[in-house]
């Protein structure tokens, strides 16, 4: 039988420098998306708790205060703990720290990065993730190139002029299932993607679950990125 996660570690110490000035006075995830008077990180927790998730560890660091007053004085969809990294522990670091407080270490759990805004069906994945008997899965998203492409002929001649095509490559998504024994595997401090994900990837214990077709997905990096949500948002309204 397929064991749901209902946990969660959402990773939002991130210093956030190319979205200045908005992160001068804000952690990354507690940016609001223009137009929804929401913090992303809020965006992030009611997805999470629709999708079954109880309880959330948040794993805070640059300005960790303006992050854990807005969650004192907001009602939220489930239950949230707060850990503060003292220094930078990197990206596995922070979360085999994070993965720490988690109230059921013995099952499996979510994790997302604090600048993602997406919506995809996280009991599907975690489906995907159980059938493969993985000890990892990430999301997988394919960005629209920001530029236009050229599309030529062997010849060299142009043939057509592509606005925004879709990038012939699947990217980490920033949203991951692990199974309860991934927490070990981290490292103390340093980046899991270049230690643990390789390793498990030698294994066949990495799998990738392509976000469904026609998934909301976006990294909130830039300020572009921000007035693009935004537009995206009135788009669908």
């Amino acid at each position: 039988m397929t064991q749901h996660p209902t946990q969660a570690v959402i990773l939002a110490g991130g210093q956030g420098t190319r979205l200045r000035p908005y992160t001068d006075d804000r952690p990354k995830p507690m940016v609001e998306i223009p137009g929804t008077g929401v913090p992303i990180i809020g965006h992030q927790l009611a997805w999470l708790a629709a999708e079954g998730v109880t309880d959330a560890v948040v794993s805070s660091g640059h300005l960790a205060e303006v992050l854990q007053d807005w969650l004192d004085r907001t009602e939220l969809p489930c239950r949230v703990t707060t850990v503060i990294e003292r220094e930078p522990l990197g990206r596995g670091g922070g979360l085999k720290f994070a993965a720490r407080a988690l109230p059921r270490p013995d099952e499996p759990w979510f994790a997302t990065n604090g600048d993602i805004w997406t919506r995809f069906s996280l009991r599907e994945m975690a489906g995907f993730h159980s059938e493969r008997d993985a000890t990892a899965t990430l999301a997988l998203a394919r960005p629209r190139i920001p530029w236009g492409a050229v599309e030529t002929d062997e010849f060299g001649h142009v043939l057509d002029f592509i606005e925004a095509p879709p990038s012939p490559y699947l990217i980490n998504a920033g949203v991951y299932v692990f199974s309860p024994g991934f927490t070990k595997l981290l490292p103390e401090r340093g980046d899991h993607e270049r230690t643990t994900f390789p390793r498990l990837a030698r294994a066949r214990s990495l799998a990738g679950f392509p976000l469904p077709q026609g998934s909301y997905w976006r990294a909130i990096d830039t300020a572009k990125d921000l007035t693009e949500a935004a537009k995206e948002l009135a788009g669908n309204g």
